[in-house]
């Protein structure tokens, strides 16, 4: 799709400017009131903060403990703090932030490797060295990120950073040029794509930001044409693991790093080339892949969440709005803007992408629509199994396809279920990320096991990970008084669960109730697990979940209820302090829950 079009490209490639520069004061006057106020009170408070000390000690912490958070934190402050005081800047237009921008572009600058150190390796799933090696740049997520935003700084603010000192601009393109244009185009890194290797988000995330940068620091001709070249094949690699429907096997949250970065290389390819990328704005899966985010939202902050992907996700921005244009969906335009008039900042304040603070600023208020259900109100993505249904009162999504996808969970079968916007049958998600996340290890991770998934297990064996472990004989049906999925899940175990078949059919009886019936053909005991954040109250054949509804029994034999302390920030940010795990075993072949 993006290959084809290297051939056409102009002898000339123009300029991308990432929003307005700072001596265009009509621009940044035009920025509401109200956002003025809290963007240049937020420089304030940064320019008053001490910068974080980086130490190697810092660094080596990751090689040494498996902990990510503490070195994250010190690394993503800078670069919010930075961020901050440029948009003080550019929205006062006064001067009295760039001593302390041009403290922050040094100490960014002068860092030994923007890559972090969960990604400080020179091959995929390499080992992690315990300090970077500036000779060797890795270019990673966060050093395209780096380079996109001081980049993004040259180009809005260049001539009151000129006017202070020319090696401030000077600087951040030998360094841009040094750590991400020269290793981008004379190394290869998995990420870029080449002979069929499985892409992700890294891939479109990556080339955005290396694009962003590459145009907005007025790099040369032949490095520019260079730079396009090589990302045209790396968007073409990633998009040939998306199916056609769509989807983000990733989950909801990885949509914003994956399609929505796709829309943001798009739009500096569009600049660059005026016309040319018409074709693929255009292309029905593109439009799929947009629509995406506004068919898993739930209600308010919920959405249909699996793999590494929260439930409760932040609200969209001006890049889901835009994205939505581009494509011609209204629908997820009017979505977009809803949603995003429900947030409560006016410039994304816990962002470190400069580039999509200064968007949120300049597009700002959108036209005011009322939030409306997604559209359609029932989908089926073949291309990863996930089956979504709505009557208005029950929202369910199923989940079939493999334990091979991107930032995979052992969750072939499950079920996550809302009623009436509230959370019934849940998907736990992921805790904060360690090196065990990503690790040999990853599936000793209790969020990652199918047993704390809406899922069957069988004397202690549980669903293996790999494309080798799915579904199998998937029915899917939606009609006027019901939606249906059928399938087969055994297929996901591993030989020691001695499972023959083990079909579970779940229907949304619209306006009733719900369905799910699972039949089981095998020689070991089942015990299926249901996770809530509910205190439930059990009966011998009924489980109640607060006052939000009811679980009626068949076929059970002995409830058993796990409760969950849950102390990780990032689950804490979804879900209350006490998680629950139901436990039911299966009586004889066949459980029926009607859930009411």
């Amino acid at each position: 799709m993006f290959s084809e079009i290297s051939a056409e490209l102009p002898d000339m490639l123009g300029d991308f400017t990432p929003g307005a520069v700072s001596v265009d004061r009509e621009r940044w006057s035009a920025v509401p009131q109200a956002a003025r106020d809290v963007v240049v009170r937020d420089a304030e408070i940064t320019l008053a903060r001490s910068w974080p000390l980086i130490t190697a000690s810092d660094y080596r912490a990751y090689t040494e403990t498996g902990n990510r958070a503490r070195f994250e934190e010190l690394y993503f402050t800078r670069r919010r703090m930075l961020n901050d005081l440029v948009l003080g800047e550019l929205v006062e237009g006064s001067g009295r932030f760039l001593p302390g921008i041009v403290d922050g572009i040094f100490l960014i600058t002068e860092e030994s490797g923007w890559q972090l150190p969960a990604h400080n390796a020179h091959e995929r799933g390499g080992p992690r060295l315990p300090l970077p090696d500036n000779s060797q740049p890795v270019v990673d997520l966060f050093a395209a990120e780096t380079a996109a935003l001081l980049a993004t700084i040259v180009a809005l603010l260049g001539d009151k950073i000129d006017d202070l000192s020319p090696e401030i601009a000077a600087r951040v393109k030998r360094e841009i040029e040094a750590r991400i244009l020269s290793p981008y185009l004379g190394r290869h890194f998995w990420w870029m794509g080449r002979g069929g290797e499985r892409m992700n988000n890294w891939t479109a995330w990556i080339s955005q930001n290396v694009l962003l940068t590459a145009f907005s620091v007025k790099t040369d001709q032949p490095t520019r044409r260079a730079v396009v070249e090589k990302a045209l094949g790396s968007l073409d690699a990633f998009l040939k693991d998306y199916a056609e429907d769509g989807a983000c096997e990733e989950g909801v949250v990885y949509y914003r790093h994956a399609a929505l970065c796709l829309h943001g290389a798009l739009t500096v390819l569009d600049s660059a080339a005026p016309g040319l990328f018409g074709k693929i704005w255009r292309h029905p899966k593109i439009r799929n892949m947009a629509e995406y985010i506004a068919n898993m939202h739930v209600a308010g902050r919920y959405y249909f969440n699996f793999a590494d992907s929260s439930a409760v996700v932040e609200p969209c921005s001006a890049r889901e709005y835009l994205f939505g244009k581009a494509v011609g969906s209204e629908m997820l335009a009017e979505f977009a803007a809803a949603d995003r008039a429900t947030a409560d900042h006016p410039h994304l304040p816990g962002e470190w992408n400069l580039w999509y603070r200064v968007q949120e600023l300049l597009v700002g208020a959108l036209p005011a629509v009322e939030p409306r259900p997604a559209h359609p109100r029932d989908i089926f993505y073949p291309g990863i199994g996930l089956f979504v249904a709505r009557d208005g009162q029950f929202s369910l999504a199923v989940k079939g396809g493999n334990n091979g996808e991107g930032h995979n969970h052992n969750d072939v079968g499950s079920v996550t279920l809302y009623k009436n916007g509230c959370p019934f049958l849940i998907d736990v998600g992921v805790e904060t990320y360690t090196a065990k996340t990503f690790s040999p290890s990853r599936y000793e991770i209790w969020t990652m096991q199918s047993a704390y998934h809406n899922l069957p297990t069988f004397e202690g064996v549980m669903q293996s990970a790999g494309e080798d472990f799915g579904a199998g004989d998937v029915e899917v049906e939606f009609g006027d008084d019901r939606a249906r999925i059928s399938l087969d899940i055994a297929g996901a175990y591993p030989p020691e669960a001695e499972l023959r078949s083990y079909r579970r059919t779940v229907s949304l009886m619209r306006g009733r109730h719900v369905e799910i019936t699972d039949a089981h053909d095998g020689d070991k005991p089942a015990v299926l697990s249901l996770m809530t954040c509910l205190a439930p109250t059990v009966t011998s054949e009924k489980i109640d979940l607060a006052d939000l509804g009811s679980i009626v029994v068949e076929g059970a034999g002995m409830i058993e209820i796990d409760e969950i302390e849950v102390d990780d920030p990032r689950l804490r940010s979804a879900w209350p302090e006490k998680l629950f795990r139901l436990r039911l075993p299966l009586a004889g072949k066949r459980l029926t829950l009607r859930i009411v």
